[in-house]
């Protein structure tokens, strides 16, 4: 059994709450002050700060890098001093980069992915290992599925707001977000408990942390590559990233400048913050409903040892989104494709997240994670660039397209996850993590 942690960080300010129901707290805040931040913030970049879209493109090649280079030094923080601590300054740091956004000068922007992009470094992965180990692995999957489902509902909510504040400036929500990361933290600080905790250093001071610091980021590589599942996935994530940037960071460009808004609103200043605050409701709704009605038919498929089929499906569906959003003239079957792939994701990501760290080590699990991360990033960092360029110099349209063929081998890559493995790739079931060899 750990032994609590101890320190000022590590440790909750007032009485903990369960460790749950603070997950759970923590995703939907987090849902909420997302969901005021992304709702209009690329249409912030494309109307207030004039970016084109090789600008908006580097905008997230920026970010991606900044996370990409700070995704191991922060998970290593994680697994070697508090996944707790980890999240509530990843949560002060991103809300800081969040409210600079609102700056409208390129270069500001630039500079406020920097900074958000490191505070999610610091809470990308160690919020998940943080509720596995004080959940359990074998009864987490619940637990990431209500929090998914939370978040989409507060998700809502934070649409909702941040459209009424678009109305008034569309960079006061990316302001307000901002604020509500810093205050999310301060609530986690003084309710969120902490019952890991990792290993000792071989010795005392600064140096022996960083030795082990050192130590944990090593045996986290080797974890990686001694298991099948993590390989698929650092491959996966790769492909994805390769072509997610372009979707990502381009369809409010497409919207905007190709498909065209109805004329409905044009009375109410920042009318199109309305259509666009529109828009990410029916998408968050109808991601929602998706994610409930799939696990409450085959929460069985979804929670398994090898839930393949089920991500193979839903990373089609997505891929067939991405040509249909394409090759679309109008803007409600274009719309209608972009919801279909946000609401994949929806029920893609807690099923993924549970099958990658069920059985990780816990003395690296978010190490580990952070590696599969890394992939998504890199993959975004070496394909947003060319695409965007593709982009400009043709069409946005051609670059989707292409974004949906260099992402379409992943459908293959899950179903491939179900074939039986030998003992070298773990001690029973698929893509499990065997203990990683001593250090020579």
């Amino acid at each position: 059994m750990p032994r609590p942690s101890t320190g000022w960080m590590t440790r909750p300010w007032s009485r903990p709450v369960s460790a749950p129901r603070a997950f759970w707290v923590y995703r939907a805040g987090f849902a909420f002050c997302w969901a005021l931040m992304t709702t209009l913030s690329l249409l912030f970049q494309v109307q207030v700060a004039r970016l084109d879209p090789v600008q908006l493109v580097v905008v997230g090649t920026v970010l991606e890098a900044s996370c990409f280079l700070g995704e191991i030094p922060t998970s290593v923080v994680a697994d070697r001093f508090s996944r707790r601590a980890s999240v509530i300054i990843g949560l002060v740091v991103a809300g800081v980069g969040f409210a600079l956004q609102a700056v409208p000068s390129f270069g500001a922007i630039l500079a406020a992915q920097v900074v958000w992009g490191i505070g999610y470094t610091f809470v990308s992965s160690a919020d998940v290992a943080w509720v596995v180990d004080e959940v359990g692995g074998d009864r987490v999957q619940p637990v990431l599925v209500r929090g998914t489902q939370l978040a989409l509902a507060a998700g809502l909510v934070g649409t909702v707001a941040a459209g009424a504040l678009g109305l008034l400036g569309l960079g006061l929500p990316l302001v307000v977000s901002g604020a509500g990361m810093v205050l999310l933290a301060g609530w986690l600080l003084f309710r969120m408990p902490e019952t890991w905790r990792p290993a000792a250093a071989s010795g005392p001071g600064l140096r022996s942390a960083f030795r082990a610091a050192g130590h944990t980021f090593v045996e986290a590589v080797r974890a990686s590559r001694a298991s099948r599942l993590v390989r698929a996935f650092c491959l996966i994530g790769l492909l994805t990233g390769l072509s997610s940037e372009v979707v990502d960071r381009l369809w409010t460009a497409r919207v905007v400048n190709q498909l065209g808004l109805p004329p409905w609103f044009d009375g109410l200043p920042h009318a199109s913050a309305v259509w666009f605050t529109g828009f990410a409701l029916v998408g968050q709704a109808l991601a929602l409903g998706t994610s409930v009605l799939a696990n409450r038919i085959s929460p069985a498929v979804a929670g398994g040892d090898r839930p393949h089929r089920l991500l193979a499906v839903l990373t089609g569906l997505q891929v067939a989104a991405v040509v249909g959003f394409a090759v679309s003239g109008l803007l409600l079957p274009a719309l209608l494709a972009l919801w279909v792939r946000d609401a994949t994701r929806a029920v893609a990501e807690p099923v993924q997240n549970a099958w990658l760290h069920r059985d990780l080590d816990p003395a690296t699990r978010a190490t580990v994670g952070s590696v599969v991360t890394q992939a998504d990033a890199l993959g975004q960092v070496a394909g947003g660039p060319p695409l965007g360029a593709l982009a400009t110099r043709t069409s946005i349209p051609l670059a989707l397209l292409v974004a949906a063929v260099v992402q379409a081998p992943t459908v293959a890559l899950f179903a491939r996850l179900g074939r039986p493995v030998g003992r070298a790739d773990g001690a029973g079931r698929t893509g499990t993590v065997s203990p990683a060899p001593p250090s020579p």
